[in-house]
């Protein structure tokens, strides 16, 4: 059984760093949102620097949502879903392999992108090391409970707007724990621990019922 998810996991991220397989756009569209943002702004080096943990945070957000839509979708058009059936792996681990690959291709490079990046908006070390921290626990929340949307989507021909919609209210507490764990170590009103543990807390659980629930999903819409 290991055998195979790790099979399954080397085939998702070749697919995702091959040409054109969509694993570079997340940074990019990252690196998009924090070069605009200034501009839209200002000069204003201390509104950057408060408001900059928050931007960075929804422009991983939005950068993680990248290639989720064709996380089953590719699969089920060129008939690969058929012969995971053939494979000695529940679905849940096929979900939860799929996802683990396009956090590694996508959601890693950000957290990697961000201390870059925060440089560009004025944050602070400490600001810059919290915000670091935050996304390497928060982003594979975002991550596995897109998998919920990506699953629904393979149903439909062009399901790319459909896992915006279904995953983004979903996200919402990610990005409110995450914006605070940062916001308490650069002098915030709660310690840094709570709003931490708290979106520790919510990848745990990302992580456990998101490829329960994709499973599910996919049972749903192939029936």
């Amino acid at each position: 059984m290991s055998r195979a998810f790790l099979a399954l996991l080397r085939r998702d991220l070749a697919l995702a760093t091959r040409a054109g397989g969509g694993a570079g756009l997340g940074v990019v569209f990252f690196l998009a949102v924090v070069i605009v943002t200034p501009f839209a702004i200002g000069p204003d080096l201390v509104l950057l620097a408060r408001i900059g943990p928050a931007i960075l945070w929804i422009g991983a957000l939005l950068a993680s949502l990248i290639g989720l839509d064709r996380l089953f979708a590719a699969d089920a058009e060129d008939g690969s879903m058929d012969l995971f059936a053939l494979l000695d792996l529940p679905l849940e681990l096929i979900a939860a392999a799929k996802g683990l690959a396009h956090w590694l291709a996508t959601g890693l490079p950000l957290v990697v992108a961000a201390p870059v990046l925060s440089l560009l908006l004025n944050l602070e070390p400490a600001a810059i090391g919290a915000l670091t921290l935050t996304l390497l626990v928060g982003t594979p929340a975002i991550t596995f409970l897109g998998l919920v949307g990506a699953a629904f989507a393979s149903a439909f021909r062009r399901g790319g707007l459909l896992v915006a919609v279904l995953v983004m209210p979903l996200t919402i507490p990610v990005l409110i724990f995450g914006v605070a764990a940062t916001g308490a170590a650069i002098g915030g009103t709660v310690p840094f621990g709570m709003p931490f543990r708290v979106l520790a807390g919510l990848s745990l659980a990302a992580l456990v019922l998101g490829p329960v629930a994709a499973a599910a999903a996919l049972r749903a819409t192939r029936e």
